[in-house]
């Protein structure tokens, strides 16, 4: 006999476990799958890992900005140590959001799913069941590379999960992974190498910015080679040998770990979506503004998997399952607001954003632009840090419009600019604030 559900729920990550307990709580029967451990890229397999190993990369760059400025001795990483503080944190993940679930009144599943047909989805190991909703939260997976020898690379999950660091590992693609990775590898004393097939890094950046972090990175010993192409990987005994076109030329790099770093895709092709009438829209799931698929009614979308304006970002992935959900209890047609969403990359220091960058805001018409070199202010001096800046953009009515931060903790001080946004407060607004002296937000005033 076929189970019945009011909603299914595939994908046990942030997007898919909020979800499902709202629904649960307002008191329909709920059941979660995901063929994963239950946690999601986020808790397991991406943010919260990664900066569990950023703090040791964080503790040796801090020691060696203040070699001669009162800290003597060598600091290094201790790699199984770190990856095991790491896991005390990962390794429970799974069994309490489990239990949080089942607390909350939704059954969990364990297995891959597929779609039979509009209303009806097959779980391994569990049968068919058909649901009044579904939400189809699933995440991304690395995007494909068409090379041979791309299956040599080894993804972000396996990265984070590597016993022992290599001693010379390449990360091809130039964006978000590549380079946090990069920023921890390099200080646990790695050889570090990004290829990048674009002229230009992290495009979702402010340019200037980006800029600052590539001279801080080259500085901390990571090569950066643009506009550089893969044609193959190759075995060259225990190490890899990766090819490479740049300006016409073909050229060689050994390395003893290769590492995919060049995006991330919609996870959804193993769903059987054709068979419930699923449209997709680059490569997610074709969404109405209000997270409804376009094609069934039934079915929802939120996070990475959904083809929505929302960056994927766990903060988004979280209020786009939520709103999904009280659409679906409530019948209502509600649209997620995406203003003011921040965006970092937590390299050492970090890269951050929030709102229209400098171009974007500028085919909006007038606008002033602050761009401050803050390298030599106290918040750095302190720490020894070289490299910093912040770009504030606004209208000529003094409402901010996008801010860009280089520097350490501004992933911080981005919050401050993402609730100016979100509540619409103008430059003059904010110089009224009295912060707390001296940190990092008493820089504000003087970077407006």
């Amino acid at each position: 006999m076929t189970e019945t559900v009011d909603l299914i729920v595939i994908g046990a990550g942030m997007a898919g476990v909020n979800a499902a307990k709202k629904a649960a709580r307002a008191g329909w029967s709920v059941a979660i799958v995901d063929e994963l451990p239950y946690g999601g890229t986020c808790a397991l397999r991406g943010c919260d890992p990664k900066k569990m190993l950023r703090a040791g990369a964080e503790a040796v760059d801090a020691a060696r900005l203040l070699s001669g400025k009162g800290v003597a001795g060598e600091t290094r990483i201790d790699w199984p140590a770190l990856m095991k503080h790491k896991e005390s944190f990962t390794n429970p993940v799974p069994e309490n959001m489990e239990d949080g679930l089942k607390k909350a009144g939704v059954q969990t599943l364990h297995g891959s799913a597929g779609f039979t047909a509009a209303d009806r989805i097959e779980i391994e190991g569990h049968g068919e069941i058909t649901f009044g909703h579904a939400l189809i939260a699933t995440g991304a997976k690395s995007s494909p590379l068409d090379f041979p020898g791309a299956e040599c690379l080894i993804d972000s999950t396996d990265f984070l999960n590597l016993p022992e660091l290599p001693k010379r590992i390449i990360f091809v693609g130039g964006g978000y992974i590549s380079f946090e990775f990069a920023h921890i590898a390099v200080r646990a004393g790695a050889e570090v190498t990004i290829l990048d097939h674009g002229a230009r890094q992290l495009k979702m950046f402010d340019p200037d910015l980006v800029d600052m972090l590539l001279e801080r990175s080259r500085a901390a010993g990571i090569e950066i080679i643009s506009g550089a192409t893969p044609e193959k990987i190759e075995d060259a005994g225990k190490a890899q040998r990766i090819f490479y076109s740049k300006n016409g030329n073909t050229h060689v790099k050994e390395a003893d770990l290769v590492v995919h770093g060049a995006g991330r895709v919609p996870a959804v092709d193993g769903l059987d979506l054709n068979a419930a009438g699923i449209d997709t829209d680059n490569g997610g799931v074709k969404v109405t503004p209000w997270l409804q698929s376009t094609s069934n009614p039934r079915v929802y979308a939120a996070g990475d998997a959904a083809a929505s304006p929302g960056k994927p970002l766990t903060p988004v992935a979280v209020f786009e399952g939520k709103i999904a959900t009280s659409n679906m209890l409530k019948g209502k047609q509600i649209e997620p607001d995406y203003t003011g969403v921040p965006s970092v990359v937590f390299t050492i220091p970090e890269l951050a954003r929030v709102g229209m960058l400098e171009e974007e805001a500028r085919e909006t018409g007038d606008v002033e632009v602050s761009f401050t070199d803050t390298s030599g202010w106290f918040s750095q001096k302190r720490l020894g840090e070289t490299h910093a800046g912040a770009k504030i953009i606004s209208d000529t009515e003094g409402k901010i419009l996008g801010a860009h931060m280089f520097g350490p903790d501004y992933a911080e001080l981005i919050n401050i600019f993402s609730l100016a946004i979100k509540l619409g407060l103008t430059v003059d607004q904010i110089k009224m604030m009295p912060a707390a002296y001296p940190t990092g937000a008493s820089d504000i005033g003087s970077m407006l």
